[in-house]
């Protein structure tokens, strides 16, 4: 029996950051060198992102945004000093960060996982497992824990938490969550991601912590996946195969470590050329020669997605859903791709026998890969168009 995500929930935290704003103040802090706020302008200017979420809100009233009608959940909000009066910058310890972390991201997890339910018309004492997946805190017990109190699962729920692998940890999530189906296929395994990538913003002259403070957001995103037939609803995303290839280089280009200030990123200048050059041999192994319809890319960056582009030779518009949700929501590491699935899974153009190859990237450098099929109820296809015929037929006599 083949697993399938049921359903796909999302949510953001209610501040909002604009991009151009949040790219002045960087440029204007105290010490900064010119050098720098050139590198600062050209990030944030070059990145395709328009508008992010944050937890901070603190960050986001300096800038004059405290918040949006986004209201996932009031402990979706970060309690941390960032921003001092004359408007700098500070640098709180890895311990504050965390402690952040750990009021703030029970309920982005919660609130995405509670989305993901109710569109998939499942009762939380329904599901069997939990995976929850994120790289920007920990706590023990830790968010899978969590969901098991704040969403009422019964305590018999296996539980499962997928830590630092970054970006790309989405995809893996979701392979284990099939793999759990096809050893029980009456299982309903609950997906979920949340990232606090803002927590650990930091003013450097660092190029690598310049390019990541104007890429990163915060976000959350869960799916439902199940093998039981009788759980599809309208639509669905059958789980075909996966596949994950390790680049010949990059091993040093994307690194995400533990430091007194923060986690810090590395994210070099290569990773868009390493990926250009080796994405057509990594997706051929999962792909297989299969016909896509659609990529689900994940954005890492706008140059990342162009290098996507061309190194596979696809069409200008062959990542729209992907430059779409990076341009409104920015790079959530690990929940973005859900972001992206989910988009496709809710749109308008959604068809049945739709196939969907959805890719990721981690530190490495790792690509994840899916190779999906959209499923769409025989009650819920549109109707043919009626036949048209250009002249009256004459009537049998």
């Amino acid at each position: 029996m083949t697993a399938r995500i049921l359903a796909i929930g999302t949510a953001v935290p209610p501040a909002l950051l604009r991009q151009n704003e949040v790219r002045d103040l960087f440029a204007s802090q105290p010490g900064i060198g010119r050098l720098s706020q050139r590198l600062v302008r050209a990030a944030f200017d070059a990145s395709a992102i328009e508008t992010r979420h944050t937890v901070l809100d603190d960050l986001a009233s300096a800038l004059g945004d405290p918040a949006t009608d986004v209201e996932p959940s009031d402990a979706a909000r970060a309690r941390l000093p960032v921003i001092s009066d004359a408007g700098a910058l500070l640098s709180p310890t890895t311990g504050a960060r965390n402690d952040a972390y750990i009021a703030a991201a029970p309920g982005l997890f919660a609130a995405a996982a509670r989305e993901a339910l109710g569109a998939a018309s499942v009762d939380p004492a329904d599901v069997t497992h939990v995976v929850t997946v994120s790289c920007t805190g920990m706590f023990a017990p830790g968010p899978d824990y969590r969901l098991v109190r704040d969403l009422g699962l019964r305590t018999s729920v296996e539980r499962y938490h997928l830590g630092f692998i970054g970006c790309a940890a989405a995809v893996p999530a979701l392979r284990a969550a099939a793999r759990m189906c096809a050893a029980d296929p009456e299982a309903v395994v609950l997906v979920v991601c949340a990232e606090l990538c803002t927590l650990h913003f930091r003013v450097a002259d660092d190029p690598d912590q310049i390019l990541a403070a104007s890429l990163f957001a915060d976000g959350a995103a869960a799916a439902v996946v199940s093998a039981d037939p009788a759980r599809r609803g309208e639509r669905w995303l059958d789980l075909d195969r996966f596949g994950t290839a390790v680049t010949d280089e990059g091993e040093s280009d994307m690194t995400w470590t533990v430091g007194d200030a923060g986690f810090e990123m590395v994210l070099s200048a290569e990773v868009p050329r390493i990926i250009g050059r080796e994405i057509r041999a990594a997706v051929d192994g999962v792909v297989a020669g299969a016909r896509v319809d659609t990529w689900a890319v994940h954005p890492g960056g706008r140059s990342v997605l162009d290098r996507v582009e061309s190194g596979l030779g696809l069409a200008p518009d062959a990542l729209e859903l992907s430059r779409a949700v990076l341009r409104d929501h920015g790079n959530m590491s690990s929940a973005t791709i859900l972001f992206i699935l989910g988009s496709l899974l809710r749109g308008e153009t959604f068809r049945d026998g739709e196939t969907v190859a959805a890719l990721a990237f981690g530190p490495g450098l790792t690509m994840e890969a899916a190779m999906l099929t959209a499923g769409v109820a025989e009650a819920a296809r549109p109707l043919a168009e009626p036949v048209r015929l250009a002249e009256p037929v004459a009537s049998w006599t």
